[in-house]
């Protein structure tokens, strides 16, 4: 099974301008077209939040057009930009999105891999929170499936990066009992978050962390303590997540990247040697050359 990420895209309205020089709208449409055009296709994306720039009804209009072309079944949760209220009546249709509650959770359990979205967000705060309704809301799900190896993906990531002015909209709440509950849940074989407009590993007591970069600006990586809050225009980019039926493969992968693949094939003379190597699963030598 293959999932794909994209995160913190913050659609702007039709016709306005992007942020700082970068056009995060263009960027979401590169992203879809690579996204369909990929070889396997995904079979199902997951979108971690900060959907829009503001929450506002016109950038969900926007995200409504710049996602139709997506060919593949795409499940969205908020992130700290976005107005839940506002998601539901854009995308309507999303039997996942149905519902009053606050906070927008689901299940997804279509796949070989369960995916549960987990709404991370603060009604009227840039940080998020896994509150004890929320965290007991994820407990009856992932009793209702112990054996079943579960995603889980949510907006906020749930640890300090090292970027301070980053964490200071961070989770404030619910990480220590989040942390005790998946160490008892070792079904949950990542959390994939967004929010941190760069690619970042962590982990969760026993559970692996991967942060999906930005499909739109990144976030300039600068762990000096009272560094100046400061973005960076490395390309846009996305995650590739391969369920085995065993491990959990992620990789980062760069949107609308100029450079051509090199063939190595030409560069190795043993190259039939070693194609059949690795298919019988045996050691491949070196070629000495002076």
């Amino acid at each position: 099974m293959l999932i794909a990420q994209i995160s913190d895209f913050h659609v702007r309205a039709h016709g306005e301008e992007g942020t700082f020089g970068i056009d995060n709208n263009a960027n979401l449409r590169a992203a879809i077209a690579m996204l369909n055009d990929l070889d396997p296709v995904p079979d199902v994306v997951i979108g971690t939040g900060d959907l829009t720039n503001r929450g506002r009804s016109e950038e969900y209009i926007a995200l409504r057009d710049l996602l139709a072309p997506l060919a593949i079944p795409i499940f969205l949760i908020p992130g700290n930009h976005d107005a839940s209220p506002s998601l539901r009546a854009a995308f309507g249709e999303h039997d996942y999105l149905a519902g009053e509650d606050e906070f927008v959770s689901y299940v997804v359990d279509r796949f070989p891999l369960r995916l549960i979205g987990l709404d991370s967000t603060l009604p009227d705060a840039h940080n998020g929170a896994i509150c004890a309704r929320r965290l007991a809301w994820l407990k009856s799900r992932l009793e209702e499936a112990p054996e079943r190896p579960t995603l889980l993906f949510m907006h906020h990531p749930p640890f300090k990066t090292g970027i301070w002015w980053m964490d200071g909209i961070g989770i404030v709440e619910g990480v220590s009992a989040l942390r005790d509950l998946l160490d008892a849940h070792p079904q949950v074989q990542r959390i994939a978050c967004g929010h941190l407009h760069r690619p970042i590993q962590a982990n969760l007591g026993r559970t692996p962390i991967s942060v999906c970069p930005s499909t739109s600006y990144q976030v300039c990586l600068d762990t000096r303590p009272e560094s100046h809050p400061q973005f960076i225009a490395e390309p846009p980019a996305l995650q590739l997540h391969t369920w085995t039926g065993e491990i959990l493969v992620s990789h980062t992968a760069y949107v609308d990247f100029p450079a051509e693949p090199i063939d190595l094939r030409p560069l190795m003379k043993n190259w039939d040697d070693r194609y059949e190597r690795i298919h019988k699963g045996l050691p491949i030598p070196k070629v000495v050359r002076y």
